[in-house]
């Protein structure tokens, strides 16, 4: 085990519920520097918005199309003002320098789940 690394149980990690998203629309959060607004099709789970600190990483042009993988049954948050039902998932450098989303290499269904 890595020194500093907290490790968590099976169940645990079985609580969590990813899924494929696609990213339909990026708005503009006003007065955010640093957030997106996302609207995201998860297939016959439906529509939901979700805010992403990746301003920086990626244009609009970028994200509009592209399959990501949430979780799905995170508890909504406020984050200025627009309530985030989900949390898109990211690979990043210690510093955060570089971040990169992970997304799915093969067509495959949105709301599909990741096991």
């Amino acid at each position: 085990m890595t020194e500093g690394i907290k490790t968590i149980n099976y169940d645990d990690f079985s609580k969590l519920d990813l899924r494929v998203a696609e990213i339909k629309k990026v708005e503009e959060i006003e007065g955010a520097d640093k957030l997106w607004k996302l609207s995201i099709d998860i297939g016959s789970l439906g529509k939901r918005t979700i805010c992403a600190g990746i301003k920086k990483y990626y244009s609009k042009e970028e994200l509009e199309g592209k399959k990501i993988i949430i979780v799905f049954n995170l508890e909504p948050r406020k984050m200025r003002g627009v309530e985030s039902q989900g949390m898109l998932l990211a690979a990043s450098t210690e510093n955060y320098e570089e971040v990169s989303l992970l997304t799915i290499d093969k067509k495959i269904s949105n709301g599909s789940k990741i096991s």
